[in-house]
């Protein structure tokens, strides 16, 4: 079955999840938000910023959806990737996702695989029906695997990271793809567990200035940001043996 072109051509982009913010963080639709109106601020409200120079940013949190956007669905963050077996089971089976819905596309040498947080219980048994549950499904990530990329050596795709990977110049490049946010019960007791599992950290929860939150690399480098449901807190030592005191402040990892 074919996928819809805008959907194959949406390009490589993530939903940053921002780390000063120690605030639950959801995936919501417009017809969830749209029940939560009397949440929200009202366009007369001008929030108090504070950083220099930043933007009123009020406006944007209140008022009606835009007519004809009602049903509009955050549904995906495509990235491509070497080797679709690994990059399963690490999503699969670390990160506790389920493949929802897959393609293979052997005329033109790519399969994509879309993985989601929700459960194996959800999972459609037929190709429609995998389909339009993806399709209604927020969230997602699509895994792109162009064929013979598992064969390459060393890493393929630049993850926007200070990487150089792809570069003419072999010169690290200042990406504007960040990373991918997860968030979990407890940051340091699913961190444990990464570590168990071998996962490389890019950050663990009480490394650098930030407290309580982490950063782990996926199969192929991508970054996957780890934060909590809840209150920013941090415990005294983490799964890396780092401990809470000290620190050397905030890292901007584009660089």
């Amino acid at each position: 079955m074919m996928i819809p072109s805008f959907i194959l051509a949406l390009p490589l982009l993530a939903a940053s999840v921002s780390a000063f913010i120690p605030t639950p963080t959801a995936t919501i639709s417009y017809r969830d938000s749209n029940r939560r109106s009397n949440d929200r601020p009202s366009s007369k409200t001008q929030l108090n910023m504070s950083t220099e120079g930043a933007l009123d940013v009020s406006s944007y949190m209140a008022g009606p959806t835009p007519e004809g956007t009602e049903d509009f669905i955050m549904q995906q963050t495509m990235v491509r990737v070497k080797d679709p077996k690994k990059s399963l089971d690490f999503y699969c089976n670390v990160l506790g996702f389920k493949l929802i819905h897959y393609s293979e596309f052997p005329e033109w040498k790519f399969n994509v695989y879309f993985v989601a947080p929700v459960s194996s219980s959800t999972v459609q048994s037929t190709e429609a029906g995998r389909w339009n549950h993806c399709m209604t499904t927020p969230g997602c990530i699509e895994l792109t695997w162009n064929y013979g990329s598992e064969k390459e050596e060393g890493k393929v795709y630049n993850t926007g990271n200070a990487d150089s990977t792809g570069t003419g110049d072999g010169a690290k490049v200042k990406g504007g793809f960040g990373h991918i946010g997860i968030t979990v019960p407890n940051v340091y007791t699913a961190c444990e567990r990464f570590h168990k599992l071998g996962v490389e950290f890019q950050k663990s929860p009480n490394a650098g200035g930030m407290k309580g939150l982490a950063f782990v690399k996926d199969p192929d480098g991508y970054l996957i940001e780890i934060l909590p449901q809840g209150e920013m807190v941090s415990e005294p030592v983490d799964c890396l043996g780092v401990a809470a005191e000290g620190g050397e402040g905030y890292k901007d990892n584009s660089k």
